[in-house]
């Protein structure tokens, strides 16, 4: 089974998100494999994203990380891309096909694959303008959107959920990346309303992973979690 994990923007716990879903697989007697397509904002002896999550839960057996390519611009792919190495670089960018094999790849010797993309639904991977969305598309993968508590979530869930559903995909799973642990009366509201679209759009809501789970035992905390959303 494949799995493209996105967000409705950058920053809203699709790493944790995607670590969670990994420790559940795995806690299932399942080999995950966990792929990056694009890793910005690290340097080449720094952990990425993937690196973290094999970090968080201990380096288990079962579980393989790997990244498509790594830029050291916090920016989105084509803009890192640029800015490191011009016109010259964005082109090196693998292309959706690369990306396709490699996923391919795994998913013959893995029971799952997770696919963590950058930032959110629509973001572009390739030169020539694939996104996250056509990377899921391609795999025929079940898409995965991690929203956030805030001001604002609301629109942005939504438009997210929408795009989602122009481009063929009837249906899917929501969740909540980071719910604080002393919520205000915007973050219950916004939990309810988050749930109540996920089931206008006819996707899944499996509900939030608590803020805050990177801390003491963290493969522990992860488990828990995830085995907490339904």
């Amino acid at each position: 089974m494949i799995h493209v994990i996105t967000g409705t923007d950058t920053d809203v716990g699709k790493t944790v998100a995607t670590a969670a879903l990994a420790a559940r697989e795995l806690s299932a007697g399942r080999r995950v494999a966990v792929y990056k397509p694009t890793q910005t904002g690290v340097q080449s002896s720094e952990a990425g994203d993937a690196q973290n999550i094999a970090a968080w839960l201990g380096h288990p057996t079962g579980l393989l990380v790997a990244e498509g390519i790594r830029l050291r611009e916090p920016m989105a792919p084509l803009d890192a891309a640029l800015v490191e190495g011009g016109s010259a670089a964005v082109a090196m960018l693998p292309a959706l096909t690369d990306h396709l094999v490699r996923i391919s790849q795994l998913a013959a010797d893995y029971d799952t694959v997770l696919v963590e993309g950058a930032g959110g639904l629509l973001v572009v991977l390739t030169a020539a303008g694939a996104n996250i969305a056509d990377l899921a598309k391609a795999l025929g993968a079940a898409l995965v959107v991690v929203s956030r508590p805030d001001l604002g979530t609301l629109n942005h869930t939504a438009l997210t959920l929408e795009a989602a559903s122009r481009r063929g995909f009837a249906s899917g799973t929501l969740l909540l990346g980071s719910y604080p642990a002393q919520p205000t009366a915007l973050h219950r509201s916004n939990l309810e309303n988050l749930r109540q679209l996920a089931s206008r759009h006819g996707w899944r809501w499996a509900g939030a992973l608590p803020a805050d789970l990177i801390s003491g035992e963290t493969e522990k905390s992860l488990l828990n979690a995830a085995m907490a959303l339904t």
